[in-house]
C-alpha cells in the first residue's frame, strides 16, 4: 500500500470562506487570490470552491494561463503587474488586468502595440514600501497612463502593513485619500485582514487571500470560529509504529525528549520532507483519532512522534491529523500549529510537499 500520508482540498470550505469575504465587504467586488499555487492548495483543485469569487489575483502568466486553461472568462488580475516588456503581448492575448507600481512598466507599455486597450491598477506606496509610487509621484504616474492610447481604465490600490495589528491602517488610508481623492477608478485597498478588520474602508475589490484558504489573518488574536472561516486543507497521516518509553528515555534525533515517567508514543508517517516544520518542538497540537495531543522531540524528514497518553486506545492504524479537520468532528486550525512552530499558516499551506498525495473533497 502507499505511505499513508495524504492532504485533502474541502471544497466546501472554500465556499464559505469566500461567502465571509462578500459578507464583510458586502459593496465590493472580490478578488480570489490564487498566487504561490493558490497558497500550496493547487489552483485546478481550488477552482470549484473559489469561482464564485468576481476575478482571480495571481503572480505570474503561468499561473494566468491555468485559470484561463479552466475556462475562466472573467477578470484576472497580474497582482504585480508585467516582469519585462513582452510580458504584455500574454497580456493582451489572455485579456489580462496588471498592476502598474514603477515607471519602467509604464514605459514597456507605452511602447507596447495592441489592438485593445489594457485595465491597469496602479499602486500606491502609502508605506509599506515594497511596491507603488510615492505619493508626490503618483499623480504624474497617472497623468502618464491616461494619456496612452494603450490604456483603457485605470483603478487604484495599495496594501496595508499592520491590518493585522495594533498600528491599524488609519495612516496609510490618511495617506491614500490625500493623494487620490479627486482621481477617478475603482479602489482596491482591503488585503484579508483589512476586509474582515477594518470594513469602513471603501472599496470596490476586495483581495481575499488567507482567509479563503480557512487561516484567521490577525492570529492569535481572533481564531477562525471568530470569523466564521473553515479550513481549507487537511494533512492526515496514521501512527507506523508505537513505543513505549520508560523514565530516562530519549526520542529522536538530538535526544531532546527526555521521558520522566512511563510514556507512551505513536510514530506518524510525516515529517518535514512532506511539508512539515522541522523546527516544530515538543506539543506541538495533533489530533490522533480526534484526540487532541501533542508532538514529542525533534520532527525526522519522514517521522515525528506524538504522545498517545490522551489516548490510550490508539494503534497503528490509528488515524492523525496534522492540521485541518479530524474524525468525530474534531478540528486543529493550522493556525494552532504554526504558532508553536513560530511561523504563520500561510507558511505551512505553501510548504506542503509534491511528494504528499492531494484530493480534493466535500
Amino acid at each position: 500500500m502507499p505511505r499513508p500520508i495524504e492532504a485533502l482540498i474541502h471544497t466546501g470550505a472554500l465556499v464559505n470562506n469566500l461567502a465571509r469575504a462578500r459578507a464583510a465587504a458586502p459593496d465590493a467586488r472580490v478578488w480570489a487570490v490564487v498566487k504561490a499555487n493558490a497558497y500550496g492548495h493547487g489552483i485546478e483543485r481550488v477552482f470549484e470552491g473559489l469561482r464564485g469569487a468576481d476575478g482571480f489575483a495571481l503572480l505570474d502568466l503561468g499561473e494566468a494561463e491555468r485559470i484561463r486553461a479552466l475556462g475562466w472568462r472573467g477578470p484576472v488580475l497580474l497582482l504585480e503587474g508585467c516582469f519585462e516588456a513582452r510580458d504584455l503581448e500574454r497580456c493582451s492575448r489572455l485579456d489580462l488586468w496588471h498592476a502598474i507600481h514603477c515607471d519602467a512598466q509604464i514605459d514597456w507599455l507605452a511602447a507596447h502595440k495592441t489592438k485593445t486597450p489594457h485595465r491597469v491598477f496602479l499602486k500606491m506606496n502609502s508605506g509599506m514600501n515594497r511596491l507603488g509610487f510615492r505619493p508626490e509621484a503618483l499623480r504624474t504616474a497617472w497623468a502618464r497612463l491616461n494619456a496612452l492610447p494603450q490604456v483603457d481604465e485605470i483603478s487604484l490600490m495599495t496594501h496595508f502593513s499592520d491590518a493585522d495589528g495594533e498600528r491599524g491602517i488609519a495612516h496609510q488610508l490618511a495617506t491614500f485619500d490625500a493623494a487620490t481623492h479627486d482621481l477617478p477608478g475603482e479602489r482596491s485597498l482591503s488585503n484579508s485582514a483589512a476586509t474582515l478588520r477594518h470594513r469602513q474602508v471603501r472599496n470596490d475589490w476586495v483581495r481575499a487571500g488567507i482567509l479563503a484558504y480557512g487561516s484567521a489573518p490577525d492570529h492569535p488574536e481572533h481564531d477562525i470560529h471568530h470569523w466564521g472561516l473553515q479550513p481549507t486543507m487537511t494533512l492526515r497521516s496514521k501512527l507506523i509504529a508505537v513505543q513505549q518509553l520508560q523514565p530516562g528515555d530519549t526520542v529522536g534525533y538530538g535526544s531532546t525528549f527526555v521521558a520522566e515517567r512511563p510514556q507512551r508514543i505513536g510514530i506518524v508517517a510525516c515529517g518535514y520532507a512532506d511539508g512539515y516544520p522541522r523546527h516544530a518542538g515538543t506539543d506541538t497540537p495533533v489530533l490522533v483519532d480526534g484526540v487532541r495531543t501533542g508532538t514529542v522531540g525533534r520532527v525526522s524528514m519522514d517521522m515525528l512522534a506524538v504522545d498517545l497518553e490522551p489516548v490510550p486506545a490508539a494503534g497503528i492504524g490509528s488515524e492523525v491529523t496534522l492540521w485541518g479537520r479530524g474524525p468525530g468532528g474534531g478540528l486543529l486550525a493550522i493556525d494552532d500549529v504554526a504558532a508553536v512552530a513560530d511561523t504563520i499558516g500561510y507558511q505551512l499551506m505553501c510548504a506542503l510537499a509534491q511528494r504528499v498525495p492531494v484530493r480534493v473533497t466535500d
